[in-house]
This record gives structure tokens, sequence and C-alpha cells, in this order.
């Protein structure tokens, strides 16, 4: 691990690809992932006191505050235990990252950019066999027979929040909700922006560049997922 507490975030739209990225970053340069949805089930699920106030405002339809996030995301890193960190699924607000640096200043924020024609037709191929939950996608990962389960041989479907006019939609809205905090970045000098239309095409961008940023794991850089 590097000897200096190295503090990232990483940006990208629904389906860019920020999980796998987030994955391969986490392996190849020893970085504490923090993602905050996953940190906010878990928390909802185990109850704990900001678990219930969050699910509160969940139920009744409302945004979770910004300050109950930043007061949450703020604990979250400080559980890390002084180990250098990549944060995922925040900040979404001006007001979320102005507060976030106040108390964290950040090394890099990545920021991953892939044509939304090109999320809009991965995603447009993605079919689930809703019982078991398993995935298919029509581009990669077919099934044997189209609409049908590999392994029942039942239905496929597709989810309506996978649908093209609904995916756009909701790209729209991330670009409008985050076109503000990238701008944010921009100006404190610490974005890092990676073009591709792949994980795989990215990667190697995103890996050359921590590379010279975490220099003690950079050796590890080449062990990809």
């Amino acid at each position: 691990m590097a000897s200096k507490l190295f503090r990232s975030v990483i940006l990208g739209a629904p389906a860019s690809g920020k999980g796998t990225i987030s994955s391969r970053i986490v392996k190849n340069f020893n970085l504490e992932h923090i993602s905050s949805g996953d940190k906010l089930r878990l928390n909802i699920q185990n109850k704990t006191e900001v678990g219930l106030e969050v699910e509160k405002y969940l139920q009744s339809g409302q945004l979770v505050p910004d300050s109950l996030m930043i007061k949450f995301i703020v604990g979250e890193i400080n559980q890390v235990n002084g180990k250098s960190w990549l944060l995922d699924g925040f900040p979404r607000t001006v007001i979320q990252a102005s507060s976030l640096w106040n108390v964290q200043q950040l090394d890099v924020v990545l920021n991953l950019v892939v044509p939304f024609d090109v999320i809009i037709e991965r995603v447009k191929g993605r079919w689930i066999h809703l019982p078991s939950g398993r995935v298919y996608n029509t581009d990669f990962n077919a099934p044997k027979i189209p609409g049908k389960d590999d392994i029942t041989g039942e239905d496929l479907v597709q989810r309506d929040d996978d649908k093209p006019d609904v995916v756009r939609k909701r790209l729209e809205q991330y670009e409008n909700m985050t076109r503000p905090v990238i701008d944010y970045y921009k100006n404190k000098g610490v974005l890092q922006e990676f073009h591709g239309s792949t994980s795989d095409e990215i990667w190697p961008k995103v890996a050359d560049c921590l590379a010279t940023l975490v220099p003690l794991n950079a050796a590890a850089q080449k062990s990809q997922i």
C-alpha cells in the first residue's frame, strides 16, 4: 500500500462499466472500495441508526438530504482505518462534493465517458430469467435459444428500466445532475477523464493514470482481472 493515504472518486453513467473498472482498481491498486449504494443497503438491512433514517426518506419517496449523506459517507471513510480508498456513487451534487472536499481533499477523480448510444445498445440486449436472476446479453452472452433460459427453458424478460427510451431518460438525468460535479472537480484540478466504448478499452488508460499516482502499487497493475 502507498505510504501516503490515497483518496479517489470514480464517476460514470449507469451501465458505463463503473463497477468493472472499480473492481479492477481495487484489486490492482490495493484501495478500499467504498460504494455508497452498497453501504447504504447494508445499513438499512442491519437497521443501524443511519440505515433507519435513510429508509424513512426512501419509503416516503423523498431524496436523502445532502447533510445525512455527507455524515454517512464521512463515517464510512473513517471506518477504513487509514487505508487508501476509492469512493463510488458519491458525491452526486456540488453541495456533497464541496462538503467532502472540506474534510477530504481528493487526489484524483476518475470520470468514465462512454457514448450514450453505446450504453443504450449494451443495455438493450440485456434479458433476465426472473426466478433465478440469471442475466443474458444478446451481444456477448446470448441464451442458446433466443428468449429462453438455458437451464429451465422458461421465458426471459426485459426489465422496464432496461428499455431504450427509459435508459436514455436516465442517462440524460445523470448528465444534468453530474455535470456540475464534474465541473467542480475540473476547477479543483483533480479530474481525469477516460473515453471509450468498453471497459477493456478504458481500463489500460485508467491503470496508466493510477500507476503514476499510486507508485508503490504500480507493479500490481499488470495482474488484470
